[in-house]
Order: structure tokens, then sequence, then C-alpha cells
């Protein structure tokens, strides 16, 4: 195909409210380097760190859950330390994590054999890192990512799709679900009772589905009016998430927990563990700050994993999965790219379970 040389693209301008994202359709194509490839992409999805990106949710500076913060834009943001990595962002930046597509250029170092492939980016690039321990370029903060209608990946870091997953469940999968994996494996679960913390999110959806794959059994925690779609999930039980844990499932009666949640519940669910039990956290929707008993996790030979860097296993599972037809994500809504105020307001809501999913305007020959 003749590519364009300008697309459509969400800008994100700078840390605040959604005034900050600029739908424009005069944006250059990027053209790939040396070891890179471009792709025309068909979905993708929007995540939590789509929101406290653009809030400046990860600054020190702020102690509130993202809704909250969302609301309030970004005043209590330090910009200096409002990224992932610490780094304060370079604007305007395409977001968009989650991205599916196909490969339709690559760079000089490339095989021309890739274009036409259909591919997943994985969000956590070890390539720009020269791949050292517990580094990550986060696709979409620190480089842009795929919030348009084309968008550049190390060819490494493009992983191959055969699958007959729709486009836009594909394009919700790689957070999500590397995520949930990555906990997975940082808690070694195998077929033990895990406990799973905002179950009906694209995450948690994720998590029961993963966790089922590996043989647990899976106590899920949601509001009640999406118990059903958990439980279609594969949860084997369901707890509303305003219930009182210890007297549902009593002390030392999980093997792992998997939260996504944080805030004020943290405390709780450490008592749920039995001893040598561990705890795997890659999000804090419920906000950043908890208060737990030091007593709890010594006396109990607890282990608490903080999540976000992953090994090269993780997404290679992920993407075994996807072609032996192992994982289907629920996908609630799609909206043109150009609706991304209200696909972002629908998402901070917590109205749909599990995920909703950008879709750039098609690109004619």
């Amino acid at each position: 195909m003749t590519l364009p040389t300008t697309m459509a693209a969400v800008l994100l301008t700078g840390h605040g409210g959604p005034e900050k994202l600029v739908y424009r359709t005069d944006v250059p194509v990027p053209a790939p380097r040396a070891d890179e490839v471009l792709i025309r992409v068909e979905a993708a999805g929007i995540n939590n760190t789509d929101i406290n990106t653009r809030i400046g949710w990860y600054s020190k500076a702020v102690s509130g859950d993202t809704n909250s913060t969302a609301t309030g834009g970004a005043a209590t943001a330090d910009a200096d330390d409002a990224s992932w990595s610490g780094v304060p962002l370079a604007f305007p930046r395409i977001q968009g994590g989650d991205v599916y597509g196909r490969i339709v250029s690559v760079g000089s170092d490339v095989d021309e054999s890739r274009i036409g492939d259909r591919v997943i980016v994985r969000t956590l690039m070890r390539h720009y890192v020269e791949r050292r321990a517990y580094e990550c370029w986060t696709y979409g903060s620190d480089c842009d990512g795929g919030f348009a209608q084309f968008a550049v990946a190390p060819s490494s870091e493009a992983y191959t799709i055969d699958s007959d997953l729709s486009a836009t469940e594909l394009g919700a999968i790689s957070i999500a679900y590397s995520t949930a994996e990555g906990m997975l494996h940082r808690a070694r679960l195998g077929a033990e009772k895990v406990v799973i913390t905002g179950a009906s999110g694209g995450v948690g959806l994720a998590a029961v589905q993963l966790a089922k794959l590996r043989g647990a059994k899976v106590i899920a925690i949601c509001s009640p009016r999406k118990a059903d779609v958990v439980r279609a999930s594969g949860a084997d039980q369901v707890i509303d998430r305003g219930a009182n844990l210890a007297a549902a499932l009593g002390p030392f009666s999980a093997d792992v927990v998997v939260d996504v949640v944080g805030g004020s519940g943290v405390s709780e669910l450490l008592g749920l563990l039995r001893r040598g039990g561990r705890y795997a956290i890659a999000g804090a929707i419920g906000g950043p700050i908890s208060e737990i008993d030091l007593r709890t996790i010594y006396l109990n030979d607890l282990s608490l994993f903080g999540c976000t860097f992953q090994e090269d296993e993780v997404f290679e599972n992920l993407v075994r999965y996807i072609n032996n037809g192992q994982i289907r994500p629920l996908v609630s809504q799609t909206y043109p790219l150009s609706e991304i105020h209200r696909a972002q307001e629908d998402f901070i809501s917590k109205n749909f379970p599990g995920k909703l999913v950008l879709v750039p305007p098609a690109v004619h020959p």
C-alpha cells in the first residue's frame, strides 16, 4: 500500500484533564528506524496507565485514588516524577500501550518478510534499555504508542499473532494480560487458592482466566452487579468487594493474593494469607497509601511482590496462550479514536466490565 504522510492521532499535550488530549488529523506518520517496524494500528485498548499518566498520578505528590485524582485534574502532581520511570514526560506524547495491527513497513535491518504480519506490541519494552534487569521503556509513555493510525515499535517487541480473535479483542490484551501474567509469574502461582481483587476490570478478568490456566482455585472480589461476568470468566467464588473478607473466607485461607486495588484494604488481604503466603500488587486504583501491621508480614513469613518489570517469558507465555486459543478478553465497548474523551470518561466510571477499545480511522491505499 502507498503510505500517507500524515495521520490521525491523539496528542497528550500535558498533565491534566481530558482537555489535554487533542485529536488531530495532521500528525506526521512516523518512520521506522533501522531495527523498527511501522504498524497500521487497528485497535488500541484503554488502561489505567493512560489515565494515571495523563493526570500525573504516579507523582509521589499524589495520595488519592485514580478516580478522585482524575476528577480533580493534575493540580497536586509534580511533573518531575509523574511517569512510570520517574523521568518527566516529553510532550506532546501519543499514548496507548495496547496495540494490535499489521506491519506495513520495516527498517533497513528488518527482514521485509515481516510486512503483513499481524502483531501485538510488548508494552514494557526491553529493547531501548539494552535489556538491563528491572529496566524497561513503557510504550505510550517513554515513547509514542498506539492512539494513532500508525505506530512504530522495535521489531523484537512486535510479536506475530496467529489467532481467530477479532482486532478489538487483540487490541485489549497487551497491558491487562501481561500485567496479570507478570503477577502470577512473580508469585509463582500453581494449583493453589488465589484471591483476586478488582476482578471485573481488564487486569482482574485477565488474572482470573490466567490463574485458571494454572489450575488455581480462584476467589474473585468485585461489585455484585458484575459478579456473573466474573464467574463466566472462570472464578470459582465471587465475593462482594464491600464484604468482610475475614468473615467470608477466614484467616490463613489463601495461598496467594493478586491485588490491583491497594488502598485501605491491603491489611485485610494480608490477613487472608496462610503462613508463607505471597501477595502481588501491580496497581493501586483504590489509593497508593496503605496502613499495614508489619507483624502480620514477618510473623507469618509472607512475601510481598511489587510487579512492574516482566521477564521475557511473561509476554512469550501470553503470545502462546493467544495463538493456542486459551484466552479471550471481554471487550465491553469500542469507540472511534476521535471519541477518546468519552471513552476515558466511561473507563473512569467503571460501569463496564473488562476492556474498552479505541479504533482508529481506516487507512485507504
